[in-house]
């Protein structure tokens, strides 16, 4: 056992020597990390021990030691005058300026801290990469609906995709309901209180929602950041290193909690996202109006830069610069980002590089019986309960090729086990719409089939609905489902073919068929419409 004990201390006293080649800048410390043949102790039965930490965290922690070792004070706030004069002025412009929001006026006046909570929890879900302008209008038409947490968890999850339908990310109007109903089945009815029990306790609620709701809600001394206030942080410090990085997120969360008015967390955290959504804004912001501008470095920046090009004075202006006690500053642009001096403060922050969304394919139909008993109908079918718009209804859609082969043959057969035989040679294509999603770019190729002279389908198997035109358009359906029935309707008898709202996209041009092949497609495939345009738009 005394020997054993002898090998458990070699990667602790490893660590510690490797630790403390770091503080003192020695330029061999990130080669200071144990490999698995270094140390390789084995028990009695053959089997490898448990080291008290894997190479790879002692990888990770010595690169944190590093990081930290070469951030320059230039991007911190250093004194406690400097920490007072950002939150007074902050606030004092945000009591003046604050825009008159339907979630604002609710937190304010609600006594009860439950209401309260759930009057930000929601807004703060909705505003997740949602314009203001956007969200106001489902916000009060939710709160109409569902006043208070147990109203919520009793409704239906149909009831909430149909509210929410057209809001995008689906997925947070079902995880508000499930968090509400665990507030009401497991919680008795309350809130958490604080940031770390909320995002501990609630489905959904991520960092920045719990301390949102805990700061406004409850009042307490916790920072927040979002998107906004990445914005501010980055142009007030001048942080021009990847905002999106692990270390680079640390740090800001860190200087929003050394900001945040102890007083006042709540008016302080909406004072920073204010400041971010109308002043300090992503290009052309209103640097005049800024209330933090005497602290900012980015202006700072901005001034010693245009010193410099008009060469009003000799030499360098006495501007302070970031100057790191060792290597590359990690909060700095690296050297490969020049300033831009037509960007101003807009250098901050860095824009990091996004990953262009996968492209996806899919056929879709709008299938119609013109004659159906109480006025015409489509048919809707209802998603998998998980992934992509989950839980919502489409019009009978099938995963194709960009290529197109075999997308109408594959169609078809969807359609059939639906609601049983149909006329193949009615199966028209009709034109595309492109849709953007967060991560996928999908192109569904639209068709439409109307069942004219058959007998109406009166049996609808389970997760599927035959609806009226007026109530597809109150039901739980995307953006782009809608997208796709304009396109069905631009396409009926009698309608403007040319009106913008029904643009659509011609079949792509192909390779002319042999004349055994256009036989077979005379079957499956109708002559294509000409004439018809392209609708191609992003998702809100």
């Amino acid at each position: 056992m005394s020997i054993w004990r002898a090998i458990m201390k070699k990667p602790r006293t490893a660590v510690r020597s490797c630790r403390q080649k770091q503080a003192s800048g020695h330029e061999g410390r990130e080669k200071q990390v144990l490999s698995s043949s270094q140390v390789k102790p084995s028990t009695p039965d053959g089997t490898m021990p448990k080291f008290p930490e894997a190479p790879a965290g002692l990888a990770r922690r010595q690169k944190e030691v590093v990081l930290r070792a070469s951030v320059s004070p230039y991007h911190l706030f250093r004194d406690t005058a400097e920490v007072t004069v950002f939150r007074e002025n902050l606030l004092s412009w945000y009591d003046r300026e604050k825009r008159d929001l339907p979630w604002r006026r609710r937190a304010e006046g609600e006594v009860d801290p439950d209401r309260r909570a759930y009057a930000v929890w929601v807004s703060e879900v909705m505003l997740q990469q949602t314009q203001v302008a956007t969200v106001i209008d489902y916000y009060t038409r939710w709160m109409q609906k569902w006043p208070t947490l147990q109203d919520l968890a009793s409704a239906s999850l149909e009831e909430v995709n149909q509210l929410w339908a057209g809001l995008g990310y689906y997925s947070r109007g079902r995880r508000l309901q499930e968090g509400a109903q665990k507030v009401v089945e497991e919680l008795g009815g309350h809130v958490p209180h604080t940031a770390e029990t909320l995002q501990k306790l609630l489905p959904g609620v991520g960092r920045y929602t719990a301390g949102a709701i805990a700061s406004i809600a409850f009042g307490q001394a916790t920072g927040v950041v979002d998107g906004n206030v990445v914005r501010v942080l980055c142009r007030v410090r001048a942080i021009g290193a990847d905002s999106g990085s692990t270390f680079v997120s640390q740090q800001l969360w860190s200087l929003a909690q050394q900001l945040v008015d102890p007083a006042r967390p709540g008016d302080f955290n909406q004072a920073a996202m204010e400041l971010g959504a109308t002043v300090c804004t992503p290009q052309h912001p209103r640097c005049s109006q800024c209330p933090v501008q005497s602290v900012c470095r980015a202006h700072q920046r901005v001034e010693r830069e245009q010193l410099v090009a008009s060469q009003s004075l000799p030499g360098s202006p006495d501007v302070e610069e970031c100057a790191p006690s060792a290597g590359q500053c990690q909060l700095c642009a690296p050297p490969t980002e020049p300033w831009d001096q037509t960007l101003g403060v807009a250098n901050f922050p860095r824009k990091a590089s996004r990953r262009p969304p996968r492209e996806e394919c899919s056929a879709t139909c709008v299938l119609e019986q013109p004659r159906a008993l109480g006025g015409a109908r489509i048919l809707l079918v209802q998603r998998p309960k998980s992934g992509l718009l989950a839980g919502l209804w489409e019009f009978p859609s099938v995963t194709a090729e960009p290529s197109g082969q075999c997308q109408r043959e594959a169609l078809l057969r969807e359609l059939q086990s639906w609601v049983g035989p149909l006329p193949a040679t009615h199966l028209q294509h009709l034109g595309q719409v492109v849709h953007t999603f967060s991560h996928i770019k999908l192109t569904y190729q639209v068709y439409g089939l109307a069942l004219e002279g058959q007998i109406p389908v009166t049996i609808t198997p389970p997760g599927a609905r035959w609806l009226t035109r007026e109530e597809f358009h109150t039901a739980a359906v995307s953006t782009a489902m809608k997208k796709v029935f304009r396109v069905y309707e631009g396409q009926r008898p009698g309608t403007c073919k040319g009106s913008k709202r029904s643009q659509v996209s011609a079949p792509s041009t192909q390779r002319k068929p042999s004349p055994g092949q256009q036989v077979l497609d005379s079957f499956f495939r109708p002559h294509h419409p000409t004439g018809v345009s392209s609708l191609n738009s992003m998702a809100q």
